[in-house]
């Protein structure tokens, strides 16, 4: 004002900052980048959580609706045995030893008559 001088822009090169002020910046980044990592924790967390009620929810449904089919139809048991029969013979069948097995371990209980 003095010297009748206007500044619209001013430019400061060659600016340092003193040691402990260049650690307390540093020391401020990492610490904002260890919330961050804890909050990440924390919702993968919450998502497990909830990936593990619904997963067990739809396990007591599916039991549920086991039962129901048990009760209703006999024959369930039945189908319920060939597919682990079916299972069972697959995996054998694909495996390079030779297995003997009795049928009833198949699950099939077959009897001669």
């Amino acid at each position: 004002m003095m010297f009748k001088i206007t500044l619209d822009d001013v430019s400061l090169i060659h600016v340092s900052f003193g040691k402990e002020f260049t650690t307390a910046v540093e020391a401020k980044q990492v610490a904002a980048q260890e919330a961050e990592r804890v909050k990440f924790v924390v919702e993968k967390a919450e998502q497990e959580k909830k990936s593990v009620i619904i997963r067990a929810e739809g396990e007591a449904k599916s039991a549920e609706l086991i039962g129901t089919a048990m009760e209703s139809n006999p024959s369930f048991i039945t189908l319920r045995q060939i597919e682990a029969a079916r299972e069972i013979a697959h995996t054998v069948a694909e495996g390079e030893n030779k297995v003997y097995r009795c049928s009833s371990d198949l699950l099939l209980n077959l009897r001669k008559h």
